[in-house]
């Protein structure tokens, strides 16, 4: 099982497209596989015959572990799939590194400067066990053996994993076994209701996106000290804009929603006031801003909430933009969002707009500075030169992240935002 780029370390065998005895070729569609994130057919990296499928349809496993034998023919010995230093990049994988500059430290050693990974909550690209097996043996003493993200659980609910025992393979211990150390002893449990009082209820195992939502929005919740603001938004002349690029031959084949506008206004209000395309490097002790938009769309999907991204989405055109949003929303529709594009966003627009919701207060992405909501786009009463009239209007709800945005510059982009919805002729003034 490959790392497919989202930080995740393990996956779930969804269903086989090959057989032992088939023929297959570099690329090939062998498999669709499901992580907490999306579902994703995993391409073949080798071409051969296929000797034997190592993993059930229905099983989740880590990633490294082998789910299938390939023989390469010319008497080579089988490949098997999931061998870490045997699997090639394939296409398609892998996160787009968006470029940044960093605010720097007043002061810093060499040793300071070391680059450090961002711990996110979720774990890396497993290691392979014969690496854990090295270090244990080298050291002194006995080391428990855990994933960084494991550690920092346990350091953050004063858990000492020395006094764990391992449930994963090797004595490795999980997520689970440290919270399970630091659950209180369970209490005599209260009389049960009658059976007639409870009704029907239905069970769900927590797992998939839904599972990689709640961790994602809970950790965000609680560790980016949240402020939202909200802006009313005569948006008539933008709605009036759209009919008319609607009847143009350059727009007559891209599907030119509301959000299109609200995208394009949000890179251009983006340049004027950075700070919400940052994020906050704990470990570093930096901010980092970025020269890019990776624009995050929240999308709803039968599998859930993801949050695709649109590439550098500051240097695309309105009409460029109309279609990426086209594309994306067909793509995470059908299941199909290939893990790369789930990842490395710096801004997030969630349209709540289109469920007939005029506004609410979203939780930030974890790792991006700010996100905003779109309400619904109806008419109202408006006062227009001080008379009332029906305009078209709109609710814009951002939250952003106190450490990386202040009150003024939160404002101060929300207020650029609706002034290019309210008057979009402004464009061509910034």
């Amino acid at each position: 099982m490959p790392d497919v780029g989202e930080g995740l370390t393990e996956a779930e065998i969804v269903a086989w497209q090959v057989e032992p005895g088939d023929t297959v070729t570099v690329n090939q569609v062998i498999c669709e596989i499901e992580t907490a994130k999306a579902a994703v057919e995993l391409p073949c990296p080798w071409a051969g015959t296929v000797g034997e499928l190592l993993v059930e349809p229905g099983v989740t496993i880590e990633v490294g572990t082998p789910i299938i034998t390939i023989d390469t023919g010319g008497g080579a010995p089988a490949v098997t799939a999931g061998d870490d230093e045997a699997v090639p990049n394939l296409v398609g994988y892998g996160p787009r590194q968006a470029s940044a500059t960093r605010r720097p430290r007043r002061s810093a050693t060499a040793a300071d400067q070391a680059p450090e990974p961002q711990d996110d909550g979720r774990a890396p690209a497993a290691a392979g066990q014969g690496r854990h097996a090295a270090e244990a043996e080298a050291a002194p003493e006995p080391v428990p053996l855990a994933k960084p993200p494991v550690r920092k659980l346990a350091k953050d609910l004063g858990i000492d994993l020395r006094s764990i025992r391992g449930s994963g393979e090797g004595g490795v211990i999980t997520r689970a076994d440290v919270e399970t150390a630091a659950a209180p002893a369970p209490s005599a449990p209260a009389p049960s209701a009658p059976a007639a009082s409870v009704g029907g209820v239905r069970r769900e195992p927590i797992r998939g996106v839904r599972k990689a939502t709640a961790a994602a929005v809970a950790g965000s919740a609680f560790t980016a000290p949240h402020v939202t603001e909200f802006l009313a938004v005569d948006v008539t002349a933008t709605m009036a804009l759209r009919d008319r690029l609607r009847g143009t031959r350059e727009y007559a084949d891209v599907k030119l929603t509301p959000l299109a506008f609200v995208a394009k206004a949000v890179c251009l209000a983006a340049k004027r006031t950075p700070e919400v395309n940052a994020s906050w490097d704990e470990p570093a002790g930096e901010i980092v801003y970025y020269d890019r938009v990776q624009l995050g769309i929240a999308a709803a999907t039968p599998r859930g909430l993801i949050v695709p991204k649109i590439r550098d989405a500051d240097t695309l055109s309105l009409r460029e933009l109309a279609g990426a949003l086209a594309d994306l929303t067909e793509t995470a529709r059908a299941g199909k969002t290939p893990p790369a594009d789930l990842v490395g966003g710096t801004f997030t627009i969630t349209n709540v707009g289109v469920f007939g919701v005029d506004t609410g207060t979203p939780i930030l992405n974890p790792g991006e500075a700010a996100i905003l909501a779109v309400g619904a786009i109806k008419p109202m009463a408006w006062v227009v030169d001080g008379e009332l009239a029906v305009r078209t209007v709109c609710q814009l709800a951002l939250s952003f992240d106190h450490r990386l945005v202040d009150g003024e510059q939160g404002s101060r982009f929300l207020a650029d935002v609706g002034a290019l919805l309210t008057d979009p002729g402004l464009a061509l003034t910034w």
